[in-house]
């Protein structure tokens, strides 16, 4: 089970963060989770939403440029060591963690779901799911 995140690439100026979000929100796309990373020249923001498929068609008709990317969501607690017992699950399983970010969970209080781009999603998700840790699919996020 993965989670389809979209990348939008963009320039690392004044304003074309608020630019984009406001392209989507005026396009009705409700982001649920979001991660910015960035370099000198440009920035990535990384958007879990609702409906990806017609989320990504918009920004490419917009003239951004995005990817789509297979990522995991995995249930996480909110108690001390959570994030400590899942990290050491993949660390155990020599699975890579390329990145990760946070949201809450609208369905279950006191949970969130962890973000993890990593380098094999099928051995990430077995291991996960071996040792009692929820992946969740896309439907199950919203």
């Amino acid at each position: 089970m993965s989670v389809k995140q979209i990348s939008v690439f963009i320039e690392n100026k004044t304003g074309k963060l608020a630019e984009v979000t406001k392209f989507i929100a005026d396009n009705n796309i409700n982001l649920k989770a979001l991660s910015i990373a960035d370099t000198q020249d440009f920035g990535i923001l990384r958007i879990i939403c609702e409906d990806e498929a017609n989320a990504l068609g918009i920004l490419r008709d917009g003239g951004y440029v995005v990817t789509e990317t297979e990522v995991l969501a995995v249930e996480i607690c909110d108690k001390p060591g959570s994030l400590a017992k899942i990290l050491d699950v993949l660390a155990e399983a020599s699975v890579i963690v390329e990145y990760t970010y946070a949201f809450l969970s609208v369905k279950n209080a006191g949970s969130a779901y962890m973000i993890f781009r990593v380098d094999d999603n099928n051995a990430a998700e077995k291991v996960l799911t071996e040792a009692g840790i929820t992946v969740a699919d896309h439907s199950s996020l919203f």
